[in-house]
């Protein structure tokens, strides 16, 4: 008699199949979590990333203050976010207008650079019959978390919180409608032994039901640091590659002192800049005048990134990325200069056969002159 244990291969492949559509579903429906300097948490049942996280951070050697921005994609509705601070922190809105400040300040100097012969595109390569186009109260004692404050701000709904156990911060931040993933607690220890403080943020778009999509509001976090440091640990949690937009606003120029698991960082701008160049901008700097060092960082792996960004002073050397512009070579009124040179070359050897014709001839005749005579 068969066993009972066994199945023909139509079975197998059934289950096989339902198996693979089951597991296909389940990544579609898991939440992406995506982090920046924090961990970006939506809802179980949806889905957010981090298209880039930019971030303007000045220090005046007692006070750094972080304002950040995401760009994010997905279907979540809501979404939770945490950051770990050194010390106590004030959190307001930030000024939008700040970015495109600090873009246009750091925007690569534009050169031409001109070409002598022609390319695809130039005469005669060109398509004459185209169009021109190419293809509150602190908790009750023993919880292990203390609220320092809790305030609405625009969009968001922050919470200020002390932990002295990471799982108690879960369990906090569970029970208040912070969904987050398994790992956070784990990787909030290294801050809870530091006695680190936490900004917690709920954030939902301003429509309701609405998912969350584009460039979000700026946040804005002050806080008592005697150095520049950029938090970036709980980064690792996401599980997809990260960018890093990083500006940098203090006395000299400063820049990370390890990669921390990432691509090695890469400096576009680097330069003295006057602190009120723009009322966003003031509002940063109080006006003063600063160093302004723009850093660009990708994380193919985010798992791997193993500390936050410990920054340090460099010499003040300044840079400018330039984006050059390549043009054919022209003189007059846009006439070509390789076409110039051609013409002129193919004239003055037409000339000069020209010449040469004649002279023969010339001496032709002169010779037959002289046989005739004799």
């Amino acid at each position: 008699m068969r066993g009972t244990h066994g199945s023909d291969p139509a079975t197998r492949i059934l289950t096989t199949l339902i198996a693979l559509l089951m597991l296909q579903l389940g990544s579609l429906v898991a939440p992406a979590y995506a982090c920046g300097c924090g961990a970006m948490i939506p809802d179980k049942s949806e889905r957010i990333g981090v298209d880039r996280e930019e971030s303007a951070v000045h220090w005046d050697g007692r006070t750094e203050t972080v304002v950040m921005r995401f760009n994010v994609h997905g279907n979540a509705r809501k979404a939770a976010w945490i950051m770990p601070v050194p010390s106590r922190a004030e959190v307001t809105l930030g000024e939008p207008a700040l970015f495109d400040a600090l873009e246009s300040l750091t925007a690569p100097e534009e050169r031409d650079r001109y070409y002598f012969w022609p390319r695809e595109g130039d005469w005669p390569f060109d398509d004459p019959w185209g169009d021109g186009s190419a293809g509150a109260a602190p908790s009750a004692p023993g919880t292990g978390v203390g609220v320092v404050g809790r305030a609405r701000l625009g969009p968001f709904d922050v919470a200020r919180l002390t932990a002295t156990d990471p799982d108690a911060l879960g369990e906090w931040l569970h029970t208040n409608g912070f969904e987050l993933p398994e790992r956070l607690p784990g990787a909030l220890q290294p801050y809870v032994e530091r006695k680190w403080e936490y900004v917690a943020v709920r954030l939902a778009p301003d429509e309701k039901g609405a998912a969350l999509h584009g460039k979000l509001s700026p946040l804005r976090i002050s806080f008592a640091s005697t150095e520049l440091i950029y938090p970036m640990r709980l980064s690792r949690l996401a599980t997809t590659p990260q960018t890093l937009g990083l500006y940098i606003l203090a006395d000299h120029r400063m820049e990370p002192r390890s990669p921390i698991g990432g691509d090695r960082p890469e400096v576009t701008f680097a330069g003295r800049i006057d602190g009120d160049e723009s009322h966003a901008l003031a509002l940063l700097t109080g006006g003063k005048p600063v160093h302004l060092t723009a850093l660009e960082q990708e994380f193919p792996r985010p798992e791997r990134i193993d500390d936050d960004h410990h920054l340090r002073t460099v010499a003040d050397t300044p840079y400018r990325e330039v984006a050059y512009t390549d043009r054919l070579l022209t003189v007059g009124d846009g006439i070509p200069a390789w076409l110039l040179t051609v013409g002129g070359g193919l004239l003055v050897a037409a000339l000069a056969t020209l010449l040469a014709v004649r002279a023969k001839r010339r001496r032709s005749r002169s010779a037959t002159g002289v046989r005739s005579i004799a």
